[in-house]
């Protein structure tokens, strides 16, 4: 079935665009919360009235999205996170980390919009995330992992195998040399 959008629709469209979906989905969800209107000429002729609303609408939320874009590039973020010594985290920054972080200092998205390098951050150091905003505007996002050592959890030295092979040794040559030399009461036999 053909329709006109009568606002924006999260993963259908924006207001004004005539997209085809299905009649069941039309029907039922789309024209009872007055998302959509069917595809008429007179439904066409009234969308064409209200066309320079809707682009005014449209090119405000492009110049909304290009504010956004550059208070998100002047914007670096910092976590910390429990790690090991090596900077391996216990755990991962998600999506929704990041979405915690930006709601602190007043941006609000969806956890969809958030675009990390490999799907999680897992190790300390510094990252570029992708945030999308309307349209084909992207910002870059600097983000610094910081990690947490715990001392109740610090991983103890390591000694290479070698070392250990060593240790090993001398206490057992250690405990061999006195078994072999026989004890004074049997030597009286």
């Amino acid at each position: 079935m053909k329709v006109i959008l009568n606002k924006d629709v999260n993963h259908l469209g924006e207001e004004g665009d005539v997209k085809i979906v299905a009649n069941g989905y039309a029907r039922n969800y789309l024209f009872p919360r007055s998302l959509a209107l069917p595809y008429t000429p007179e439904v066409v002729a009234i969308f064409e009235g209200r066309k320079a609303e809707i682009e005014a609408r449209k090119a405000q939320k492009r110049e909304a999205a290009k504010s956004d874009k550059e208070k998100l590039e002047a914007l670096a973020l910092s976590v910390t996170v429990p790690a090991s010594a090596g900077g391996k985290l216990y755990g991962a920054v998600s999506a929704q980390t990041i979405i915690e972080l930006l709601a602190k200092e007043g941006f609000e998205f969806e956890r969809k919009r958030i675009e990390i390098p490999g799907n999680a951050i897992k190790q300390t150091g510094a990252y570029k995330v992708s945030v999308k905003l309307y349209e084909n505007a992207v910002a870059e996002v600097h983000i610094e992992v910081k990690g947490q050592v715990d001392e109740s959890k610090k991983e103890p030295e390591r000694k290479p195998r070698a070392e250990k092979k060593a240790e090993a040794e001398k206490p057992a040559e250690a405990s061999e040399a006195p078994a072999q030399e026989p004890a004074e009461g049997e030597a009286a036999n």
